[in-house]
């Protein structure tokens, strides 16, 4: 009888954990390193705190006995599952090993995942997946296509529970893209990651296109054209820290606050404010620089910043304090309002609604983008979208109207009607129903015509109008600006007033859900 010892039984499990460390084997390793890709190891290490990763699932192995699967299989089934810290802090982090069939999909690869994002909304922690996957596991048929929607319903129940960030660090193509669209941030690899439902060869059959993989769902195309994903990144390296860079920002699940740093106030007057508006109304200038003179030292952290530019989101901190902004961008396109920028805002308003971190808005905005091209693309239906997610956030919310707010994008960008908590408008702000011209054109459309110098009669009449309305005296008689500031004082009021509203509670009407206009 050949009774193993204790030492004969850790030396099978050391062989086994050895086993499992290799994934597809060293030839693939390399062949993954020829490619400039990190392996799914290599990212998880580089991701957390140096010893903090418990592995869970290390030695599954999938159940497929057909197409000579049965003669092949590997420890972890392609995919590493597990939970670890990022400076401190609990997360979760799933990573796909191309070196393992692809990294593709099967029964036993999805049940880990899952398992994982039970584990992650049970105790309230941030999933971080780190996508490199050939797609479902054609062996495996069926089984492998339910694997996918078993993730994409635990995606959506997890959504508004726990951040959920995706990293797209190789290709993920077909069903694969949706849990990925589902998450709250999408980064991806320049060069080396690609997103499409359809490749290039399908659709060159279909629509006899011919486009390249990096053309068809690239990370530039997807952070320029599309939206689809949040973040382009150079390399690995890059993805990995901004991913830590964006936890740093995020508390741990819904129930959970913002992070705030230790603050130290000082003198918070921000005399360049002063200077920063053009005498001339048709200037652009960089709301950029609005934002790094108001918030923390080099902590601001964009997000889709090559999406939409006419409007800017992302992340900042104010007086230690973690917030969101959504600011028009008067550099691009005069900061009018969009299709794509009332998509981007909207989201991001939700996001930060859904994880308690507060919202600053810096409007600038002389109304709705005209044309065809947006009526006909729904601009009503997207630009209600932005809308209904300032009406619905319950967390702290503040606007400055630094200089136009024109029309119904007034109402739109955070106003006190649709419930913002306090409005501050600079001296330099106009807060009207349209633009001096083009109102007075309106207005004395009649007494213009009749002039004897129509063009003097039409400068006249744009100066009453300006000095009437386009100002912010108006609106702030009404209650509908809580105080004209000195740009040079907006600092110090945004942390008096956010410090205020720390415990900010609303209790909205019972209901299952809204009906946001999708």
């Amino acid at each position: 009888m050949n009774v193993k010892t204790n030492q004969d039984k850790f030396n099978i499990l050391e062989k086994k954990n050895a086993e499992a460390l290799l994934g597809g084997g060293e030839t693939r390793i390399a062949t993954q390193h020829k490619k400039g890709k990190l392996t799914a190891r290599e990212r998880v290490t580089l991701l957390l705190d140096e010893g903090s990763f418990e592995e869970i699932g290390k030695f599954v192995m999938h159940r497929c006995k057909d197409f000579g699967l049965d003669k092949e299989y590997y420890l972890g089934d392609g995919v590493i599952t597990g939970y670890g810290t990022v400076n401190g802090r609990l997360v979760y982090v799933f990573a796909q090993d191309f070196t393992v069939f692809g990294g593709a999909l099967s029964e036993t690869h999805a049940e880990k995942i899952c398992k994982l994002m039970d584990l992650a909304m049970k105790n309230g922690a941030p999933l971080i997946g780190l996508n490199d996957s050939g797609g479902a596991r054609i062996q495996e048929g069926v089984t492998s296509l339910a694997g996918y929607a078993d993730i994409f319903y635990k995606n959506t129940l997890a959504s508004g529970v726990i951040p959920q960030i995706s990293a797209i660090m190789g290709p993920c193509a077909g069903g694969a893209v949706y849990s990925p669209a589902i998450t709250d941030f999408i980064l991806m690899v320049e060069n080396t990651s690609y997103m499409f439902v359809t490749g290039p060869n399908v659709v060159k059959t279909v629509t006899h296109e011919v486009v390249t993989s990096e053309e068809l769902g690239g990370a530039s195309t997807h952070s320029t054209k599309s939206g689809v994903t949040h973040f382009s990144c150079a390399n690995e390296v890059t993805c990995i820290n901004d991913i830590k860079k964006l936890l740093s920002y995020i508390p741990q699940n819904c129930e959970d606050q913002a992070p705030f740093l230790p603050y130290e106030p000082s003198n918070e007057m921000r005399e360049s404010l002063d200077r920063i508006i053009p005498e001339n109304p048709n200037q652009p200038y960089d709301m950029k620089e609005v934002i790094d003179i108001i918030t923390d030292t080099d902590s601001f952290f964009e997000v889709h910043k090559n999406y939409a530019e006419n409007i800017i989101v992302g992340f900042a901190r104010l007086g230690g304090r973690s917030i969101g902004i959504v600011a028009n961008q008067p550099a691009v396109m005069a900061g009018v309002l969009d299709i794509h920028a009332s998509q981007k805002a909207a989201r991001f308003v939700r996001f930060c609604d859904c994880f308690n971190v507060p919202l600053l808005v810096l409007e600038d905005v002389p109304g709705f983008m005209p044309g065809t091209n947006q009526e006909w693309g729904g601009i009503i239906t997207h630009g209600a979208k932005l809308l209904y997610a300032f009406c619905e956030a319950t967390v702290p919310r503040i606007t400055v109207i630094t200089r136009k707010a024109y029309g119904g994008a007034y109402d739109v960008m955070n106003s006190k009607h649709i419930g913002a908590d306090m409005n501050y408008a600079w001296t330099s702000a106009e807060i009207a129903v349209m633009g001096a011209k083009g109102a007075a054109e309106i207005i004395f459309k009649r007494e213009i015509a009749s002039a004897e110098n129509p063009v003097e009669k039409l400068q006249e009449k744009v100066d009453e109008y300006t000095e009437k309305f386009a100002n912010p005296y108006r609106a702030a008689h009404r209650g509908y600006v809580d105080e004209v500031i000195k740009p040079s004082d907006t600092r110090q009021k945004l942390m008096r007033a956010f410090k205020m509203l720390e415990n900010k509670v609303v209790n909205l009407p019972r209901r299952k859900h809204g009906n946001i206009p999708l």
